[in-house]
């Protein structure tokens, strides 16, 4: 790309006041009130668009995901343990400043907004980490259009991002690089960057969040704020490269659709579950292949994926459950018969037994 030769009038620096220290996770100031979000207004203006600050301690994935304003996102847990999460979240005008922070392994699924962009770092570099079926290597930035969100992350994971109006992206682009925002954002893509652009935008990243809550207590004009914004997001925009090969993206689309409906044909049939080998007929494979692509767009077997959706399942209905409902119930309405080892699965995937989640949801 090339850039112009003209910087953005708006530019700013990072407030003075902003010091590098993150923060940290797992200590907090929700204890006992693990739902309840604290938003802190930017700026004394009571309009309804106006900047915020949310941090928050969660202790329950599906509270999490509702947690995250605006966005349609639903969590799978797959590694044992009981979750822990944190969000700190920084709306801008026309962008959004993200850190989460989550203690055990999942997959996130859904959208934020078709009139969105997002980028996205991991805080720290994992051979475990997918985005929309691809592996994403050390010092990489997720990126694409907000209408899709597929990711699967490793425990003790942290993640940095910022989403942005396309009506703030479209001119911002232009005048950066003297032509149209890129058609490659229309598409979920991994993109590598170097070793020193990724360290520089985690510490502003960081900065930036760490420090935002401190604006909530002193007046800020409009501008001052444009110019953080500007600041991160220009960060990330020269973090991007120079050149894109999109040339491999038909084939990872490939694998991740055929994955996608071997899922989608398991979870149809939840109390009398498919073999591997009908899932295979089904949706004209090899098993090998299959194995192949869940490995590729998963870091997992189709086998223990689909167990774990599964106990997900089981455990969303355990806490929306009607009165007279019993565990038995829903857990042969997912295909576990055999009770006695259900519970078992259960216990080791979510660290308690599924009658404390009902006993929870009762109560």
């Amino acid at each position: 790309m090339h850039k112009a030769n003209k910087p953005l009038s708006s530019l700013g620096t990072v407030h003075p006041g902003f010091s590098r220290k993150s923060p940290h996770f797992g200590t907090g100031h929700t204890q006992g009130h693990a739902f309840a979000p604290r938003f802190l207004p930017l700026m004394s203006t009571p309009a309804s668009d106006s900047p915020w600050v949310q941090v928050l301690d969660t202790q329950d994935m599906d509270q999490h995901a509702l947690a995250q304003q605006g966005w349609a996102l639903q969590y799978e847990q797959l590694s044992p343990g009981q979750f822990k999460g944190r969000i700190h979240q920084v709306q801008l005008p026309e962008v959004t400043l993200l850190r989460e922070d989550t203690s055990i392994a999942l997959r996130q699924r859904g959208r934020l907004d078709d009139s969105v962009y997002g980028f996205a770092m991991a805080l720290q570099d994992s051979p475990d980490l997918f985005f929309n079926g691809q592996r994403v290597p050390a010092h990489a930035i997720m990126c694409g259009k907000g209408d899709e969100v597929d990711l699967t992350t490793p425990p003790h994971f942290t993640l940095i991002a910022v989403v942005v109006e396309r009506s703030l992206l479209n001119p911002l682009w232009e005048r950066m690089y003297q032509k149209p925002l890129a058609h490659w954002l229309e598409k979920q893509l991994v993109l590598q960057t170097t070793d020193v652009k990724a360290q520089n935008l985690r510490d502003l990243q960081l900065t930036l969040l760490d420090q935002a809550s401190a604006l909530a207590h002193r007046q800020h004009d409009e501008q001052a704020l444009r110019q953080l914004r500007d600041e991160i997001l220009m960060e990330w925009l020269e973090a991007l490269p120079a050149q894109v090969d999109t040339s491999e993206l038909p084939t990872l689309e490939r694998r991740k659709k055929l994955v996608d409906r071997a899922c989608e044909l398991m979870l149809g049939h939840a109390d009398e579950p498919l073999s591997i080998l009908e899932v295979c007929s089904r949706v004209g494979t090899s098993r090998r292949k299959l194995n192949y692509c869940f490995q590729d767009v998963l870091g997992t077997t189709p086998v223990k994926y689909l167990r774990s959706l599964r106990l997900n399942s089981v455990r969303r209905a355990l806490r929306q459950a009607a009165p007279g409902v019993t565990i038995q119930d829903i857990a042969s309405h997912w295909g576990f018969w055999h009770l006695s080892q259900f519970s078992q699965d259960y216990k080791r995937l979510f660290g308690e037994l599924p009658s404390s989640t009902l006993h929870q949801r009762q109560n």
